[in-house]
């Protein structure tokens, strides 16, 4: 009979795993975000993520594996967040909502985006992935909001509010528009207010 190894030895090994898959995960939003999908190869983030070029590839066997992976796993994070934020008044679920597009996570999710126009590998799994992120983030809008859905208008409501948002995330990439954004955030949450109360 063979020896039976306890589960106990191999845990470090999937920790171990489970890390450096993350900071792979990590460093490939942060390169998207920073370096655009041209300066973006695994070896910049194998190397950014402190891992051999083949550990990386070990993880996620293709480039396009590695990007969508990356954005969705940030993706994910930005959801759970925000699932855990306290229901509060609208202005600061507008506001967290509008954070959503204005922070690395969508720089890097709109470098995916250019990219996969032009790439036809690319383009089915970021479509999926975008569409399923997008539904999410409206669960999760409307949930913040006490939306009632079930009234004419509401779910259009909610939805300009995400166009809205992802709309203030693109002016972000140029130039940093805080001032002006605060302004446009305290008048959608007036608006908000008056079209779902």
């Amino acid at each position: 009979m063979g020896v039976v190894t306890p589960l106990t030895d191999r845990t470090p090994k999937q920790d171990r795993s489970r890390a450096t898959r993350r900071r792979l995960l990590e460093a490939a939003v942060a390169c998207l975000a920073e370096h655009g999908w041209a300066g973006s190869t695994v070896s910049v983030v194998a190397e950014r993520a402190g891992v051999s070029r083949g550990a990386a590839q070990h993880h996620f066997p293709t480039r396009e594996d590695l990007f969508t992976a990356a954005v969705e796993y940030v993706a994910e994070e930005r959801s759970a967040a925000l699932r855990a934020l306290p229901v509060q008044g609208r202005t600061a679920v507008v506001a967290a909502l509008v954070d959503l597009y204005t922070g690395p996570l969508f720089r890097a999710a709109l470098q995916l985006w250019v990219a996969a126009s032009n790439e036809e590998q690319l383009r089915p799994r970021v479509t999926e992935l975008e569409a399923r992120v997008g539904r999410e983030t409206h669960r999760i809008a409307v949930e913040l909001l006490t939306a009632d859905e079930t009234r004419p208008g509401v779910r259009e409501t909610v939805q300009g509010l995400l166009d809205m948002a992802r709309g203030l995330g693109l002016a972000n990439v140029l130039t940093d528009d805080t001032a002006r954004r605060q302004r446009v955030v305290a008048q959608w949450a007036a608006l908000l207010d008056d079209a779902l109360n």
